[in-house]
């Protein structure tokens, strides 16, 4: 599983850097020393979300143990858009609080200093953590499938969305139209404009999917313009 994990970071982040460098080309002109930094956090990263992953994959398959279901009929089919949603919800909210508490000083220094190293963040950034922090994040979804019922479709999406926002987020320009960004529905999503605020203000824009806690808490400060 930590292979999977870090072979998936290296094809999906190097794809959005082949991107990014035909999209907006010499946007990392001058970064190799960063980017270098990025991929051996992140690598090292992959190690550690390999575990708890592996773990589910095992309980799973060898023991039944947890809610991942392989049968659409097993439960309503309205449960997988609902259960989607929830997945989603749940993560976003462990992340922001999670989030927001690594930006209190001395947790900062020890643990969340290594990703905010990326000035500015490339799309080699995404996993870029310090192990500690790496740990808060290999923890939630894996936890979920133990109370939370899945289908295992729908939790490859959950996985699918986590990463490719993960490195969107952090690529160093908006991938998504002005209109949507901008729009009733972009008020409520995280994006990189949206993040690319935390990372030049810092106290933040502290939300993964959604900007609910962000509106809620007053921690919002809009979009930038990367």
């Amino acid at each position: 599983m930590t292979a999977i994990v870090g072979l998936r970071y290296l094809g999906t982040s190097g794809l959005f850097a082949w991107i990014t460098a035909r999209v907006r080309p010499g946007l990392y002109t001058g970064m190799n020393r960063q980017i270098r930094g990025e991929i051996g956090w992140s690598l090292a990263s992959s190690a550690i979300y390999g575990i708890p992953a592996g773990v589910v994959a095992w309980g799973w398959q060898a023991h039944g143990w947890t809610l991942i279901y392989e049968d659409p009929l097993a439960r309503p089919l309205w449960w997988m858009p609902v259960s989607l949603f929830l997945y989603l919800f749940l993560h976003d909210t462990w992340f922001y609080w999670t989030h927001r508490w690594m930006h209190r000083p001395r947790v900062f220094r020890l643990m969340h200093a290594v990703h905010h190293a990326s000035r500015p963040p490339t799309a080699w950034a995404a996993m870029s953590f310090h192990p500690l922090e790496a740990v808060t994040g290999a923890v939630v979804v894996p936890a979920l499938v133990f109370v939370v019922p899945i289908h295992v479709g729908v939790l490859g999406l959950v996985l699918t969305i986590m990463t490719v926002m993960g490195i969107a987020n952090h690529m160093g320009w908006e991938m998504f139209p002005r209109r949507l960004v901008h729009s009733r529905l972009g008020n409520w999503l995280i994006t990189a404009s949206h993040h690319h605020r935390h990372h030049e203000l810092y106290r933040c824009n502290y939300g993964l999917y959604f900007r609910f806690w962000d509106h809620l808490c007053g921690t919002d400060r809009g979009v930038s313009a990367p």
